[in-house]
């Protein structure tokens, strides 16, 4: 039963949220894990994820959901627009390949109310795991702890078990993964049962103008790329140098490749430093002018727009475009467009995003940031249910 009522405003109005705990608490909850998280970290977690994840619970990113969806917080007066409470169940289908969404995800769906059923990948690190068992260890006594063992599920299995049909029976699917494994498990559910939410595969882009091309914005592009590599739908899987000639592509990669042993200066595991071996001897084969990283631990590349990237994990082209042949170089399947542009340009860029299927653009250092928008689906606020009121 939702028996907390939580008032918002928006455009005049008043939204209600009923929730089956009282927001504050929650927030409050999660928002003092971090004190236990400065001092102690999982092994499981490296650096970075344990930095995000900590920023992640701040309690203006835990309530700013709330307010992109009803409004700012408000009191009890004014007329009343509209209820909103949570659907029930929510199963979620996590990825293999981005380890860090399980635990962004149980933090952000937390908050709706709903008991939710998490399926963590069957070929990943099990964060989400390690997560939920950092949270029962060090979070105080009170509403959060209650709520995740009252609402939460998390369980890790493969496509053939049984329980793959009972999360289907939820009112809400959220499935990350391969197209194919989208379409099974939505249509493994009773017809017209719940709402089906898919995330499956997509690719992003960084794209930088010439005259903002500052060591800053390298230092952020070599951060957000080495954390998934080419794995993540969110990650770089190539940098486009707007309004450059060829060559500024290659001094581009010079200064890339001169700037990664100060953001990144340990070296990688063996298997990673020999398969860019591999991966810098396939690049020079199929036409690209690559080099190493420091330590071997990536492979920067600069070629030609239509040139076909090798399928490397560390492998990190750079190409040089106009704006217009950006644009008609999209890939189909386009998510994310981390951008770099001098201030002031704007108008381009959102008719950039006008025209084309791109789902999210944003500064590249936010190409990972994980919110309730996603892909172009308003997925945290299909969560609740909405009744239409008049008093």
């Amino acid at each position: 039963m939702c028996s907390c009522l939580h008032w918002f405003r928006s455009e005049g109005v008043s939204r209600v949220v009923a929730l089956p705990f009282d927001l504050d608490a929650v927030v409050a909850g999660w928002a003092g894990l971090r004190s236990a998280m400065w001092r102690h970290k999982p092994d499981a977690f490296n650096r970075d994820e344990w930095a995000y994840l900590m920023g992640f619970l701040s309690s203006e990113r835990l309530e700013a959901p709330f307010r992109q969806c009803f409004g700012c917080r408000a009191g009890e007066n004014g007329p009343v627009a509209s209820l909103a409470r949570p659907r029930g169940t929510v199963s979620v289908w996590l990825p293999n390949n981005v380890s860090l969404l399980g635990s962004l995800s149980l933090v952000l769906l937390s908050l709706t109310g709903n008991r939710l059923w998490l399926k963590g990948g069957s070929r990943n690190a099990d964060l989400t795991g390690a997560f939920l068992d950092y949270v029962r260890q060090y979070s105080a006594p009170g509403v959060l702890r209650d709520l995740l063992e009252r609402q939460v599920r998390y369980d890790v299995f493969d496509h053939l078990d049984p329980r793959q049909q009972e999360m289907a029976a939820a009112d809400v699917r959220i499935v990350f993964g391969s197209d194919e494994a989208a379409a099974q498990i939505h249509g493994s559910a009773h017809p017209g049962r719940g709402i089906a939410i898919s995330f499956s595969d997509r690719r992003s882009e960084a794209w930088i103008e010439t005259a903002a091309a500052t060591d800053q914005v390298l230092e952020q592009l070599i951060r957000v790329f080495a954390i998934y590599g080419q794995a993540g739908c969110t990650s770089p899987r190539r940098v486009l140098l707007l309004g450059a000639s060829e060559q500024h592509a290659v001094e581009f990669r010079d200064r890339l490749m001169a700037l990664w042993s100060t953001v990144l200066p340990l070296k990688p595991p063996q298997h990673i430093a020999s398969g860019n071996t591999m991966a810098l001897q396939w690049a020079a084969a199929c036409g690209w002018d690559a080099v190493p990283a420091p330590n071997r631990q990536a492979v920067i590349a600069a070629g030609p727009i239509d040139l076909d990237p090798i399928d490397a994990p560390m492998f990190l082209p750079v190409c040089s475009a106009s704006f217009e042949e950006a644009i008609v170089h999209l890939p189909p399947n386009i998510q994310t467009v981390g951008h770099a542009f001098a201030p002031g340009l704007e108008r381009p860029w959102l008719e950039m995003a006008a025209r084309t299927k791109i789902a999210r653009l944003v500064p590249i250092a936010r190409m990972h940031h994980f919110g309730p928008l996603w892909d172009g689906e308003q997925f945290w606020r299909q969560c609740f249910e909405e009744v239409e009121v008049t008093l």
